[in-house]
């Protein structure tokens, strides 16, 4: 088995939402805000190559919409899906599966592409993954989230005949990746975890979207379920730090990977990485 990380470039959003309940006082320490209280934030998905199958989980945020979408969220740096994928030697063909670990665009936004008036997948030959929960919770938004779910991105999927469901477990993945599930971010949302190389690998998704999120109050004012988060958090943290996880992040705009270590404040990061460094 081979990981690679996959940068799609970055994107701003508000600071205050990406914080919740913290003071700006405190966290634009951790990520400096522009003019705008805007923040910078990787798009970082992962590949997973073992045996005849290729795996990408989550695809960033795509190109197909129009350019007053864009000009909310900034998009910039030299990063692409298509040239990280170059950069290891693949293209969008050779990927076999597209593991999304919920539908908000910035996740998902990658998987359908524009060809000529219709909506087609962008990775003709893979087959998508969901769960049937948070497809239903997608499809069905409530008026709160309904903006990160954008149909455009969804339907085409299922329409394609590409699409299937998968709950808890992996059977239909290799052995090494194990599936797992939380419930404050966004209804069913699904973690990969992944033995690689003697360590386990979680990834973080929207659960902890950086680094900076470790300490327990940091918790996205885009979260559904607050206090379930503040749960989930918890009971992750601890079990990654007691098992020496690494955590890599989707979101974090400098730190790829990290362990843990427990300290007179809690549980925070200890050390910091690449995935090319494991």
């Amino acid at each position: 088995m081979k990981l690679y990380t996959i940068n799609t470039g970055y994107f701003k959003l508000d600071g205050g939402a990406m914080f919740g309940v913290v003071p700006k006082t405190i966290w634009n320490k951790l990520n400096p805000a522009d003019e705008n209280n805007m923040c910078n934030w990787a798009m970082r998905c992962l590949l997973i190559e073992d045996g005849n199958r290729l795996i990408l989980i989550d695809n960033g945020i795509g190109d197909k919409q129009d350019a007053k979408f864009f000009g909310h969220y900034y998009l910039h740096g030299d990063d692409t899906l298509d040239s990280s994928l170059a950069k290891h030697g693949f293209g969008k063909d050779d990927i076999t599966d597209v593991f999304l670990t919920h539908l908000h665009f910035d996740h998902c936004g990658g998987s359908i592409k524009r060809e000529g008036d219709k909506l087609v997948p962008a990775f003709k030959n893979a087959t998508f993954w969901s769960n049937e929960r948070h497809w239903k919770w997608a499809t069905e938004p409530n008026d709160r989230e309904k903006a990160s779910f954008l149909k455009e991105n969804i339907l085409p999927i299922k329409e394609s005949g590409q699409l299937k469901y998968i709950e808890t477990s992996a059977d239909d993945f290799p052995g090494s990746l194990k599936v797992r599930q939380v419930f404050g971010h966004t209804d069913a949302m699904m973690l990969p975890q992944i033995e690689y190389k003697g360590r386990t690998i979680l990834y973080m998704a929207d659960l902890l979207p950086s680094a900076a999120h470790i300490p327990l109050p940091y918790i996205m004012g885009y979260d559904m379920f607050p206090l379930t988060t503040l749960n989930e958090k918890k009971s992750f943290l601890t079990e990654a730090q007691q098992n020496n996880f690494v955590l890599f992040f989707e979101h974090d705009p400098q730190i790829e990977c990290c362990t843990l270590e427990l300290t007179e404040k809690g549980i925070r990061k200890k050390e910091a990485f690449t995935l090319s460094e494991i």
